[in-house]
Parts: C-alpha cells; sequence; structure tokens
C-alpha cells in the first residue's frame, strides 16, 4: 500500500524511510529529490530558541494536496510526499520534507523546488519564534513570493 502523500505531524521523520516508501516497487523512478528544512538557530538577526508551528488540521492537508496535483500536472513526475512537522522545534530540528520523484532528475528538481516555493508562502502554517527579545510571528518573505511568482503564482499575501 502507497504511503499518503501528505503528514502533519509532532513527530521526527526518517528521509530514507521516506524516500523508500515513495519509490517502492515503481521501477519507473529514475530520480528522486528531496529537500529537507531545519530549524535555524538564527533569522532576521537574533537569536532562535525555538519555533512553534501551528496549523488548522483539515485545511492545512488539503492545501497541500491541491499544491501536489498542480506539481503533478505541471511536472512529468511518478509521486510526491510532503511531510510538515507541528508543535514546538528546536534549533537543528526537521521541520519539513518535500520528495520527488520521476524518470529524470530535471523533473523532480523542479518539482521539488515548485513544492517548496508553494509551501513557504501558500500553506496555512503559523510559526512564532521565541527570541531573547520575546516571542514574534515569522511572516512569508518578500523573497519567499518572488520565489513563488518565478512559477507564475502570485503569493495570497502579497
Amino acid at each position: 500500500m502507497a504511503s499518503p502523500r501528505i503528514l502533519i505531524t509532532t513527530d521526527d521523520f526518517d528521509l530514507a524511510n521516506e524516500v523508500a516508501a515513495l519509490r517502492a516497487n515503481d521501477k519507473r523512478v529514475g530520480a528522486v529529490c528531496s529537500f529537507i528544512g531545519t530549524v535555524r538557530d538564527r533569522n532576521d538577526g537574533s537569536d532562535v530558541r525555538s519555533m512553534e508551528l501551528e496549523h488548522y488540521p483539515g485545511m492545512t492537508e488539503k492545501a497541500i494536496e491541491a499544491m501536489i496535483d498542480q506539481a503533478m500536472a505541471r511536472f512529468d513526475i511518478f509521486g510526491a510526499r510532503v511531510i510538515h512537522r507541528v508543535g514546538l522545534l528546536q534549533p537543528l530540528d526537521q521541520v519539513v520534507m518535500v520528495a520527488v520523484t520521476s524518470t529524470h532528475r530535471g523533473e523532480s528538481f523542479q518539482a521539488c523546488e515548485f513544492l517548496m516555493d508553494y509551501l513557504k508562502t501558500q500553506a496555512p502554517f503559523w510559526k512564532k519564534e521565541q527570541t531573547p527579545e520575546g516571542a514574534r510571528w515569522v511572516d512569508a518573505r518578500v523573497s519567499d513570493d518572488a520565489a513563488l511568482a518565478k512559477w507564475g503564482i502570485q503569493a495570497s499575501n502579497a
């Protein structure tokens, strides 16, 4: 049985296991591209002690499913898997994983980048960092909106 395309979880994940499940028994796969995002210890010039992520269950999964559907329509890929953690995370913790399979690397690279660009601006997650100056909410960056625009998509938060 194939893994679901999306997992929102408080638990950590293992890239090797996730990639193995994504490409299991699919002899067409010649390329796998993956991206792992982690919590940094600095952001916007301040130390980051922790980051807390919130989401709306059901709404978040539906939005990410639509993103994957768009990637499947735009690129010649066989499968995609997105894992995003929520809850309290520390620097070095894994936050997000995107993995994509295809026949050739170009399609996998593009689809993986597309999904990450989309996730950074359009997925309904809310991030709050704890810094020495106190707690602060993290907004999408102008550079994230520009990355999404290169795919012909206008960020809804712009």
